[in-house]
Protein backbone atom coordinates (compact mmCIF):
# COMPACT_ATOMS: atom_id res chain seq x y z
CA UNK A 1 0.00 0.00 0.00
CA UNK A 2 2.68 2.08 1.14
CA UNK A 3 4.47 2.09 -2.42
CA UNK A 4 1.44 2.52 -4.46
CA UNK A 5 0.69 5.81 -2.63
CA UNK A 6 4.31 6.37 -3.18
CA UNK A 7 3.67 5.64 -6.93
CA UNK A 8 0.95 7.75 -7.29
CA UNK A 9 2.40 10.84 -5.95
CA UNK A 10 5.62 10.10 -8.80
CA UNK A 11 2.89 10.24 -11.17
CA UNK A 12 0.92 13.16 -10.14
CA UNK A 13 4.28 15.20 -9.78
CA UNK A 14 4.97 14.25 -13.37
CA UNK A 15 1.57 15.37 -14.53
CA UNK A 16 2.05 18.68 -12.98
CA UNK A 17 5.60 19.19 -14.36
CA UNK A 18 4.47 18.03 -17.85
CA UNK A 19 1.45 20.65 -18.16
CA UNK A 20 3.88 23.43 -17.10
CA UNK A 21 3.82 26.55 -19.40
CA UNK A 22 7.14 27.72 -19.83
CA UNK A 23 7.40 31.43 -21.47
CA UNK A 24 9.85 32.47 -23.29
CA UNK A 25 13.14 33.63 -21.82
CA UNK A 26 15.85 36.45 -22.21
CA UNK A 27 16.84 34.20 -25.72
CA UNK A 28 13.90 32.87 -26.57
CA UNK A 29 11.97 29.84 -26.20
CA UNK A 30 14.42 27.12 -27.40
CA UNK A 31 17.32 28.63 -25.38
CA UNK A 32 18.43 30.08 -22.68
CA UNK A 33 21.68 32.70 -21.69
CA UNK A 34 23.72 29.79 -20.06
CA UNK A 35 23.54 27.71 -23.38
CA UNK A 36 24.01 30.58 -25.28
CA UNK A 37 27.24 31.23 -23.73
CA UNK A 38 28.81 28.20 -24.95
CA UNK A 39 28.49 29.73 -28.28
CA UNK A 40 31.12 32.55 -27.22
CA UNK A 41 33.67 30.36 -26.41
CA UNK A 42 35.89 31.99 -29.06
CA UNK A 43 35.89 35.15 -26.69
CA UNK A 44 36.53 33.89 -23.82
CA UNK A 45 40.38 35.66 -23.79
CA UNK A 46 38.75 38.66 -24.71
CA UNK A 47 36.05 38.41 -21.94
CA UNK A 48 38.63 38.38 -19.24
CA UNK A 49 40.89 40.84 -20.79
CA UNK A 50 39.99 44.41 -22.36
CA UNK A 51 43.41 44.17 -24.39
CA UNK A 52 42.70 41.38 -26.14
CA UNK A 53 42.30 40.56 -28.93
CA UNK A 54 38.67 39.58 -29.92
CA UNK A 55 38.66 36.68 -33.07
CA UNK A 56 36.06 37.20 -35.89
CA UNK A 57 34.42 33.87 -34.92
CA UNK A 58 33.67 35.70 -31.50
CA UNK A 59 32.63 38.74 -33.82
CA UNK A 60 30.28 36.84 -35.68
CA UNK A 61 28.10 35.03 -32.57
CA UNK A 62 28.38 38.87 -30.54
CA UNK A 63 26.37 40.02 -33.73
CA UNK A 64 24.42 36.97 -33.58
CA UNK A 65 23.17 37.05 -30.32
CA UNK A 66 23.56 40.56 -30.28
CA UNK A 67 20.38 41.25 -32.39
CA UNK A 68 18.59 40.46 -29.20
CA UNK A 69 20.45 43.14 -26.78
CA UNK A 70 18.28 41.48 -23.80
CA UNK A 71 19.78 37.86 -24.80
CA UNK A 72 23.59 39.34 -25.32
CA UNK A 73 23.20 40.82 -21.90
CA UNK A 74 21.79 37.93 -20.44
CA UNK A 75 24.38 35.72 -21.64
CA UNK A 76 27.40 38.07 -20.99
CA UNK A 77 26.31 37.84 -16.84
CA UNK A 78 25.37 34.06 -16.76
CA UNK A 79 26.50 31.72 -14.79
CA UNK A 80 28.24 29.51 -17.34
CA UNK A 81 30.26 33.11 -18.62
CA UNK A 82 31.11 34.22 -14.80
CA UNK A 83 32.62 30.39 -14.10
CA UNK A 84 34.52 30.62 -17.11
CA UNK A 85 36.41 33.86 -16.14
CA UNK A 86 34.27 35.87 -18.33
CA UNK A 87 34.80 39.49 -16.34
CA UNK A 88 31.32 41.14 -17.34
CA UNK A 89 33.23 44.75 -16.95
CA UNK A 90 35.36 43.92 -20.12
CA UNK A 91 32.47 41.36 -21.97
CA UNK A 92 30.26 43.93 -22.55
CA UNK A 93 32.76 46.11 -24.49
CA UNK A 94 33.62 43.05 -26.92
CA UNK A 95 30.40 44.61 -29.48
CA UNK A 96 32.36 48.01 -29.81
CA UNK A 97 35.71 45.81 -29.68
CA UNK A 98 34.33 43.90 -32.80
CA UNK A 99 33.25 47.03 -34.16
CA UNK A 100 29.90 46.50 -34.62
CA UNK A 101 27.99 49.42 -36.03
CA UNK A 102 24.31 48.52 -35.11
CA UNK A 103 25.20 47.84 -31.33
CA UNK A 104 23.02 48.57 -28.40
CA UNK A 105 25.23 51.71 -27.35
CA UNK A 106 23.67 52.57 -23.89
CA UNK A 107 22.01 49.45 -23.77
CA UNK A 108 21.79 48.76 -19.67
CA UNK A 109 23.10 45.44 -18.57
CA UNK A 110 22.66 44.98 -14.78
CA UNK A 111 25.89 47.01 -13.25
CA UNK A 112 27.12 47.65 -16.60
CA UNK A 113 26.24 50.14 -20.00
CA UNK A 114 27.15 48.50 -23.14
CA UNK A 115 29.57 51.30 -24.78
Amino acid sequence: MRYTCFLMFIVILGIAGFSQVHGAGECGRSTNPDREAFKLAPCASAAQDADAAVSKQCCIQVKRIGQNPACLCAVMLSNTARSSGSKPEVAVTIPKRCNIADRPVGYKCGDYTLP
